[in-house]
C-alpha cells in the first residue's frame, strides 16, 4: 500500500521538475544566456526537492511543521505559474501547456494524501485484528439471522399443528354433536310413537303409561335369582325444638365439665355422632338458646 501510493506522488513530481525547468530554459533562454535560464529552472526545482525531503524527514519522526509546508506549496505554486505563463506567452500549442501546467499542484497534493495514509496506516498485526473482530462480529449477526429464522419455522410449524389440531377437534364435535341429535331424534320418535307402549307392553308388562288401565307404570331391570323383600325402615320421630335444646345443653355441660369450651361446629359434629338429626337451621337456634 505505501508504494501504491508514493510511487504515483514520485512519478508526479519528476515529471513537473522536469516540465518545470525544460518551460524555463525555453522561454528565460531568448531573455538571457540559457545557462542562467538552467540555473533559474534547477533553483526552483531544487528548492521545491528541498522542502519535500525535509517535509519527509519531519513526517518519519511523526512531527509537521507549517512553515515548511507552506515554502513547499510555494515552490509548487512558483511552478504551476511558470508553465501557466508560458502556456499564455507561447504562440503554438497554448492548450497542450495548460493542459500540464496542473502538474506541480497534483504532485503536491499526491504527496498531501500519502502523508495522510502514513498517519493513519495500521500494523500488518492491527489489521488482523481489525479483520478478526469483522469477521466475528459478521459470524454472530449470521448465527442470529439462522436462529431468526429456525425459531420463526418452528413457530409456523407450531401453530400449523395446532390449527389443523383444532379443527379435527371440532370436525369430531360436530359429528359428535349430530349423531346425538340423530339419537335423541330417534328416541323421541320412538316414545312418541303409537305402537311403543304397547311393544313395550308385551316385553315387559306394565312399562307403559295409559296402556294397562289401573296399573301404576313402572321401569325394573331385569333380575336373576332369587329376591327376598327387604323391611322398609321407619322413620325416626322429628325432636321437638325443646328436646334439641336440651340435647345441646346436655353436650355443652359435658363439655364444659371437661375443662373445653365448645363451638357450634363441634357441638353439631358431636349431635349427630350421637345419633341425632335435625336440620341444619333448627340446631343451630337450639345451640343460640342454649349458650345465651
Amino acid at each position: 500500500m505505501n508504494a501504491k501510493t508514493v510511487l504515483p506522488a514520485v512519478a508526479m513530481t519528476a515529471v513537473s521538475m522536469v516540465l518545470t525547468l525544460a518551460v524555463v530554459v525555453m522561454w528565460l533562454g531568448t531573455a538571457m544566456p540559457w545557462p542562467v535560464a538552467l540555473v533559474v529552472g534547477l533553483g526552483i526545482d531544487g528548492g521545491w526537492l528541498a522542502t519535500l525531503a525535509y517535509e519527509r524527514r519531519l513526517a518519519a519522526q511523526g512531527d509537521h511543521s507549517h512553515g515548511v509546508t507552506a515554502v513547499g506549496w510555494s515552490f509548487g505554486l512558483i511552478a504551476t505559474g511558470v508553465l501557466i505563463a508560458h502556456a499564455l506567452t507561447a504562440e503554438e500549442s497554448t492548450g497542450a501547456w495548460l493542459a500540464v501546467a496542473w502538474l506541480p499542484i497534483a504532485a503536491k497534493a499526491l504527496w498531501l494524501v500519502h502523508g495522510l495514509w502514513e498517519r493513519t496506516a495500521l500494523t500488518p498485526g492491527a489489521l488482523g485484528a481489525i479483520r478478526g473482530i469483522q469477521q466475528e462480529a459478521r459470524d454472530e449477526a449470521a448465527v442470529a439471522r439462522a436462529r431468526l429464522r429456525a425459531d420463526a419455522a418452528t413457530e409456523e410449524t407450531r401453530l400449523t399443528a395446532v390449527t389443523q389440531a383444532g379443527a379435527r377437534v371440532a370436525r369430531v364435535q360436530a359429528k359428535t354433536a349430530a349423531t346425538l341429535a340423530g339419537a335423541w331424534s330417534t328416541l323421541e320418535s320412538a316414545r312418541q310413537g303409537e305402537e311403543t307402549g304397547r311393544a313395550l307392553t308385551s316385553v315387559t308388562t306394565p312399562v307403559t303409561p295409559g296402556v294397562t288401565p289401573g296399573v301404576t307404570p313402572r321401569w325394573e331391570l331385569p333380575v336373576w335369582g332369587p329376591v327376598e323383600p327387604v323391611a322398609v325402615l321407619e322413620a325416626a320421630p322429628a325432636l321437638s325444638d325443646t328436646d334439641l335444646e336440651w340435647i345441646v345443653t346436655d353436650i355443652i355441660n359435658t363439655e364444659a365439665q371437661k375443662g373445653r369450651s365448645v363451638s357450634y361446629r363441634e357441638v353439631a359434629t358431636l349431635f349427630r355422632a350421637a345419633g341425632h338429626s335435625a336440620s341444619e337451621v333448627r340446631l343451630r337456634a337450639a345451640w343460640k338458646r342454649a349458650v345465651a
